[in-house]
């Protein structure tokens, strides 16, 4: 990046925006922006998070990304909550990261990962709601001359109890946009709350179904052409030459153009005809040392760090060494946990318009700075002259975090000044050059005492190291702490067990695959690692998995509580259906408490049936319970999907799969029933999205062994014998 052109760096700006997004700036007044609902008239907002139209329409500005979550209406709804307007006339847009950057960050983050969304924004947005809620009320006192306290809202209407006049949010909006903004901003006691805590109706449902929302591929603007991408399939190659002029005269095509050094992409009127183009230029690929590595070499590497001498300690107590030395019973295993891509429905994409002025970016984010900050960069522009706008998202699991193919729409777009470039990958680009979850092995290693109780707790994790390759300025003198979710020894990732003994450590293992924030990030493995050999260990001990369970969970009730619900929920101590076992998990991640217990079965001939999982999570807070269940049914389905079916492989240094034949989902009859416990306690803000999806994986593992008495440690199952033992 130009330090003549930019004048924030996009490292700078990013922390910057991570660090300032605790601030509410109510003060400024700038005109709505344009991108308000096509035919609506538009006042001028309350402040930044309300503007209230004549017909009393709320719209509620929406800084984080909706990709199927529900974080959009659960923001509107603690907006809504505070500002005491109608539901039913609620609807929403967009700001860009432009306007925040313009107004000193008013919408504070633009982030959406780590199942922040709302957790990581609730104080902020709901401030916003209480203040312009104050500044409708003062309006209409001044109108009435009466002391604001005398009056009150409710259902956007504003009453004067005294004289029983009343007025609408529409009609004193304007002057309440001129009034001075609270600084003092009381929120109400989650006890009075009546839209936080209910399931209410989706904002984004109605778009959906008619058609109306607009996804990034979806995007159409006057006089855009498409292009069409391919970069080195071996990740670090690059791009040694190609023939130009052989796809030239075809059907549509108006360039033909390189991508940074590693990347070749086709400009046509269609994306089709970009495709085809693309699909017959000969392209030569210097693919480099990397195109070596084999999956072979990959895996060697990972297993010899389960052995090596040096690592990185994550959680330590009690003498490890000397507890298991001295253990009535001990057992040891060895898990791996494979590469995945994220395989978003809707493949990468980002339209494009550059002049030497100015540049804008339209496209699915899940983080609109980091994508403007990717945009500035590319377009070598200050940050004040581009913006993005952020359109919905066909699904992100972590992927869209980045601004890879934000970079390459720009870089394209440059080559063609004031011309919008939409830019699509193909599914085989997206799954050949993805940033993929993390491979990993475990070497676990347990000790019982003469009671079996578990005393010691050995586990030794391999691998790769996302923040290494991702953000290695977040590394913690070498270490990488994410590693360690759900099994650190406190915070928001903390181990839900109290064992006497532990030792947790990692081998850093880096691979030439660039790994990535998979949905629910490290807690996946870990918990199918830390669960399963609980289940190990109880069965070592001939104890009752719930009951070894429960005796080390005694200081951490709230856990225990989730998973006691799931186990009741599911009859655990009761007789199943003939031929039905079930399996237990819980874990602690994104600060939620989870738990699931699943019942599967296993015919003669191998076959698995997974009949139902009831699960149990406590987020402390549950702004829309029907989201909530919503979102663990979903996550269960790409957690399973992985378990069943899904790895990625290298071969050639390259990755091998390249579309659903080989990277398959769970297909509907294979889904199983999913039940739902929501058991909110209050007092903290969890997360929803990520932590669900962990538990379901090592539920159905443990289930699987209660019916075959065979322990499955690689994933994905396809392929292993589940014939009984």
């Amino acid at each position: 990046m130009s330090e003549g052109n930019i004048k924030l760096s996009r490292r700078t700006f990013i922390v910057s925006a991570g660090a300032s997004g605790a601030g509410l700036v109510l003060g400024l007044t700038l005109p709505v922006s344009g991108r308000a609902k096509a035919g609506v008239a538009v006042t001028e907002e309350v402040n930044a998070w309300v503007v209230v139209q004549p017909d009393d329409t709320v719209v509620i500005r929406i800084a984080r990304s909706e990709m199927g979550q529900g974080t959009l209406t659960g923001l509107a709804q603690m907006v809504a909550e505070e500002l005491e307007c109608d539901w039913n006339k609620v609807t929403w847009e967009y700001p860009t990261p432009g306007e925040n950057l313009a107004r000193d960050r008013v919408w504070g983050s633009f982030a959406t990962g780590g199942s922040r969304g709302i957790r990581g924004s609730h104080q902020y947005v709901r401030e916003g709601g209480a203040a312009a809620r104050m500044m409708l009320v003062e309006a209409a006192a001044m109108q009435w001359q009466v002391p604001v306290a005398e009056c009150s809202a409710a259902n956007s209407v504003i009453t004067h109890a005294p004289s029983g006049r009343r007025t609408t949010y529409g009609k004193v909006a304007t002057a309440a946009a001129r009034l001075v903004p609270p600084t003092e901003i009381p929120l109400k006691d989650p006890k009075d709350w009546k839209l936080i805590g209910q399931p209410a109706k989706r904002l984004d449902t109605r778009g959906k179904l008619t058609g109306e929302q607009i996804y990034g591929s979806d995007l159409s603007l006057p006089g855009m052409l498409n292009a069409a991408i391919k970069a080195c399939p071996v990740f670090g190659g690059t791009v040694a030459g190609f023939e130009a002029d052989k796809v030239s005269d075809m059907p549509g095509v108006k360039g033909v153009v390189q991508v940074d050094d590693n990347a070749v992409a086709v400009i046509a009127d269609t994306w089709w005809r970009a495709k085809s183009a693309l699909d017959v230029l000969p392209i030569e690929w210097d693919e480099g040392p990397n195109a070596q590595i084999s999956q072979a070499d990959i895996q060697a590497r990972v297993r010899e760090g389960l052995t090596a001498d040096s690592a990185f300690i994550g959680n330590s107590a009690g003498d490890i060494k000397a507890a298991l030395t001295g253990a009535t019973t001990r057992v040891e295993a060895t898990y791996s946990y494979p590469f995945l891509n994220h395989a978003t429905m809707e493949p990468m994409n980002a339209t494009a318009l550059w002049t030497k002025d100015a540049c804008e970016v339209w496209c699915p984010t899940q983080n609109g700075e980091s994508a403007l900050a990717a945009a500035a960069e590319a377009a070598d522009l200050p940050l004040e002259q581009c913006d993005v706008h952020k359109m919905l998202l066909g699904g992100g699991f972590g992927r869209r975090g980045g601004g890879d193919y934000v970079r390459q729409a720009v870089l394209i777009a440059k080559q063609m000044p004031g011309v919008p470039i939409k830019l699509l990958w193909s599914r085989e680009e997206d799954m050949k050059h993805g940033f993929y979850h993390p491979i990993t092995m475990a070497r676990m290693e347990g000790g019982l005492d003469e009671d079996g109780n578990l005393i010691a707790l050995q586990i030794r994790i391999s691998g790769q190291s996302i923040l290494a390759g991702r953000i290695p300025e977040a590394l913690q003198d070498g270490k990488d702490p994410i590693v360690f979710q759900a099994l650190s020894p406190d915070g928001d990732h903390a181990i839900s067990y109290k064992i006497p003994n532990l030792l947790v450590d990692h081998a850093m293992r880096n691979s030439h695959v660039p790994p990535g924030f998979w949905r629910g990030v490290n807690v996946n493995q870990n918990a199918v690692y830390m669960e399963c050999f609980l289940d190990e260990m109880a069965h070592a001990a001939g104890v009752d998995p719930l009951t070894f369970r429960q005796r080390l969970m005694q200081e951490n009730p709230k856990g225990l509580a989730v998973l006691n619900a799931a186990a009741e929920g599911a009859g655990w101590g009761t007789p199943a259906p003939e031929g039905v076992f079930r399996g237990l998990a819980t874990c602690y991640a994104f600060g939620s408490h989870v738990a699931a217990c699943a019942e599967v079965s296993v015919d003669d001939g191998g076959k698995l049936k997974m009949h139902r999982i009831v699960a149990a999570t406590d987020p402390g807070y549950a702004v829309n319970p029907q989201q909530i269940r919503a979102q663990v049914e979903g996550s269960f389905v790409y957690g399973l999907s992985a378990l069943l079916y899904e790895e990625c492989t290298v071969k050639d240094g390259e990755i091998e799969q390249e579309n659903f034949d080989t990277f398959p989902s769970l297909r509907i009859a294979e889904m199983p029933k999913v039940e739902t416990i929501v058991m909110p306690s209050g007092g903290f803000w969890g997360g929803v999205g990520e932590p669900t999806i962990a538990v379901a994986a090592p539920a159905v593992l443990n289930a699987i062994f209660a019916a075959t008495g065979k322990r499955i440690r690689n994933v994905p199952l396809k392929g292993q014998n589940l014939l009984s033992a």
